[in-house]
């Protein structure tokens, strides 16, 4: 049985989604403090969870202490007092997570204190975990979560993923030519995905969790996109269906659209994304997750 993996034990059906925490302390502690007090059967971290670092990468390294030393020191510590009311944590890295420190958040995981799920299934029964990390291409250096989105093809201002930093090398192939939406089939194939839990960090295309604080910008007279999620997770969602999607990177989505749930054929979407200095907390049940709800603590 893995940490937390028997969800008979757990009196409180929810579970947390949280994304964006960028290595804050305090948010962590608030997490971990709930937790505590409400022990979920699982909880979802998407991403953009480690501090902020310098450019350029030879400086990365010397910020890798948080994942062990932080970061796992904390949920070991509640693995310890919670025993068989640990829950399920499923993980996923995000664009501003320098992926040379991806090896240590698996290594930190290996003890079961955590699931590293990025482009990997995960059996949550009676429902599957997928997770993807991959963002399109944004106006920001570090390229190690960014690809193509659903062609060669980059908005205004952006930069390609060949022309960023990496902290971990990648095929010149795959950097100019594998997209988000040849990713996601890989990952799903032909799975049903009816009971599937999607853990993304971009949100999908054209919705109100992708929505950027980007009104009358231009770049060379041309007006930019106020929408920056991902093309192709939006065609997964419409044409595949997955019965719940999670999501976070646009911080200020939620302030400008007064969004954060949304409902797209029969798939609900959830984002935790959030501009304040607060822990923003989904909790949602996936027998029902259309009625979520979202706490800014």
């Amino acid at each position: 049985m893995t940490a937390g993996g028997n969800q008979s034990l757990h009196k409180n059906p929810q579970s947390f989604f949280v994304c964006d925490l960028h290595g804050r302390p305090d948010r962590y502690r608030k997490l971990v403090e709930r937790i505590d007090d409400e022990r979920p059967m699982a909880v979802f971290m998407g991403g953009d969870l480690l501090p902020a670092v310098a450019m350029p990468a030879t400086e990365v390294a010397e910020h890798g202490g948080f994942v062990h030393q932080v970061l796992a020191a904390a949920f070991k510590q509640l693995q310890l007092r919670l025993g068989a009311d640990y829950p399920r944590v499923f993980l996923i890295l995000g664009n501003d997570d320098p992926r040379v420190h991806e090896t240590a958040v698996q290594e930190a995981g290996a003890g079961g204190t955590w699931e590293y799920v990025h482009a990997r299934r995960v059996e949550w029964t009676p429902w599957s975990v997928y997770g993807y990390a991959f963002v399109p291409p944004t106006p920001f250096r570090l390229k190690d979560w960014e690809r193509y989105d659903v062609s060669r093809y980059v908005d205004p201002g952006c930069i390609h993923p060949q022309d960023g930093v990496l902290t971990r090398p990648v095929a010149e192939s795959e950097l100019g030519f594998f997209t988000i939406q040849q990713g996601l089939a890989a990952l799903t194939q032909n799975d049903p995905l009816d009971n599937a839990v999607c853990l993304f960090h971009a949100p999908p295309y054209r919705t109100g969790l992708d929505r950027a604080a980007l009104d009358g910008r231009k770049i060379d007279h041309v007006p930019l996109d106020v929408h920056v999620g991902s093309m192709a997770i939006r065609r997964f969602i419409e044409e595949r269906q997955p019965r719940l999607t999670l999501h976070g990177h646009v911080h200020e989505s939620a302030r400008l659209t007064g969004i954060w749930r949304e409902i797209l054929g029969r798939t609900v979407m959830l984002s935790a994304a959030h501009d304040g200095g607060e822990l923003c907390l989904v909790r949602f049940d996936p027998r029902h997750p259309e009625a979520a709800t979202r706490e800014l603590i």
